[in-house]
């Protein structure tokens, strides 16, 4: 296996932002091709995504499910598995569930190739098929793939450009930090989300291009166009702060470190804090075990509803056969998660003492890594019906739906298409008036935007859909 970079990543400092948002004020390029013929044609080609049973998956070198516990595996013991999960939480009103979930040990790579051109910084990125997109092609990055898929596990072709974040001294290290992914269907799944600048030639393969982060935020209004791992590398760099107060009104200055209504040494104090107040045991279980769950038609399905403690539990574990000539594999068939409707996640946000404060909570989810992360202020279906048994009726669901306030962001954006089977979530930034309460419940806190780009340089503290939420809304 090739080492991977050792390299510090590159401070971001004022200069960095201000290139990146100068980028993201960049709305055109000589080197981009025209983005929507140029995704129109590579969706074109001859891709399949078929749902299919399970059993379909059985054959000799492909999946099976293991003797002695039906956890859902491939023969090679790599990629990832289906596994069976055992919840008890003092957390919510259920404190106990069973549920499947994804177990992949394997660290991704998922790298952006940046270079400047006629003086502003581009991103190549790569139109790729995943078999659970909606629409199949979607833009990601430059590379997303599996230390499995990179290191040829499945004996198909090389991973294009993998050497630039394998390789000492292919370029500059702009942003390198490890991202968890979707603590209700990942057991303690991480990411490596790394960009590096480039100042040689890069040769543009047939399914790739450049585009400025302008050209980027255009996409970003358009449904399920840039994908997950795209939007949480991107969303990774730094920007340039917004500007100030209008006149008259107090800016909160307390020094060096970013601050707000709650300096950044009260947010990680209150973060640490919702840490320690809730206990949650999450235990990996064979599948065969649990409670709640049965194998039916060819799909693993909840009972009655199945015993839904988390946000986003309401699923089925389905396969799928793909062909795409495109991949370092043409054909293939692999088990995917499937969720049974769409998604919310709203954010709240509010300028106070002149600078835009976001609403997050500290969310409890039994695939995090240490128990809590930062997501946005409401997740919950996108009809409004409401969360889970934990969470019946979300804090704030009714303001984020009734749209009192001005929205900002909205668009229905896909999860990630190698896992997930049509997965999507509606994306939803509303911005309060001045009589939208400070004081909230313990769960929930008021941070700047600023100081939740400073906490997405570390690993951990945002969830995969705060950064989108937040990503979306610095490229407004």
């Amino acid at each position: 296996m090739p080492a991977l970079l050792r390299q510090p990543a590159a401070g971001t400092s004022a200069a960095l932002a201000a290139r990146v948002t100068a980028s993201a004020r960049t709305a055109s390029s000589r080197m981009s091709p025209d983005v929507d013929a140029w995704l129109e044609e590579k969706r074109r080609q001859p891709f399949e995504s078929t749902v299919i049973p399970l059993e379909e998956l059985t054959e000799p070198g492909g999946w099976r499910f293991a003797p002695g516990t039906g956890n859902l595996e491939h023969h090679s013991g790599r990629f990832f598995t289906v596994e069976g999960l055992h919840v008890r939480t003092d957390h919510g009103r259920v404190g106990e569930w069973w549920q499947p979930i994804l177990v992949q040990r394997d660290i991704a790579i998922l790298g952006v190739i940046a270079k400047e051109f006629d003086g502003v910084l581009h991103f190549l990125l790569q139109a790729k098929m995943e078999p659970g997109n909606t629409g199949l092609v979607q833009l990601s990055p430059t590379v997303q793939a599996t230390s499995s898929n990179y290191t040829r596990v499945h004996r198909g072709g090389r991973t294009p450009y993998v050497e630039y974040f394998t390789e000492a001294g292919r370029g500059r290290v702009l942003v390198d930090v490890l991202q968890s992914e979707q603590g209700a269907w990942f057991h303690l799944k991480r990411n490596r989300n790394i960009v590096v600048e480039v100042t040689g030639d890069v040769p543009v393969g047939d399914d790739f291009c450049w585009l400025t982060l302008g050209q980027i935020r255009r996409l970003l209004r358009r449904r399920s166009v840039v994908n997950m791992d795209a939007r949480t590398v991107l969303g990774c760099l730094p920007v340039e702060a917004p500007a100030g107060a209008p006149d008259g009104e107090e800016v909160f200055d307390r020094g060096p470190e970013p601050c707000g209504l709650h300096t950044m040494t009260e947010v990680l104090s209150w973060f640490t804090g919702r840490k320690s107040a809730y206990e949650l045991s999450a235990r990996l279980v064979p599948m065969d075990s649990l409670v709640g769950w049965r194998r039916e038609s060819g799909r693993i399905v909840p009972e009655d509803g199945g015993n839904l403690g988390a946000v986003g539990a309401d699923f089925s574990i389905v396969g799928v056969r793909a062909h795409a000539r495109t991949r370092e594999v043409h054909s293939w068939k692999q088990p995917l998660l499937a969720p049974h409707g769409l998604a919310l996640a709203g954010l709240v946000v509010r300028r106070i003492g002149g600078k835009l404060h976001a609403l997050v909570r500290a969310e409890v989810l039994p695939g995090h890594r240490d128990t809590v992360e930062l997501g946005p202020t409401v997740r919950s279906t996108a009809d409004g019906r409401g969360g889970t048994p934990a969470d019946p009726r979300p804090e704030f669901l009714d303001y984020v739906l009734s749209a009192r306030g001005r929205v900002r962001y909205d668009a229905v954006q896909s999860e990630e298409g190698g896992r997930f089977l049509h997965a999507e979530t509606r994306y939803l930034v509303v911005e309060a008036d001045d009589d939208f309460p400070l004081r909230v419940p313990p769960d929930f806190a008021w941070v700047t935007v600023e100081q939740l780009l400073a906490l997405q340089r570390h690993s951990y503290y945002l969830g995969i859909e705060a950064r989108t939420l937040l990503f979306c809304l610095n490229n407004l």
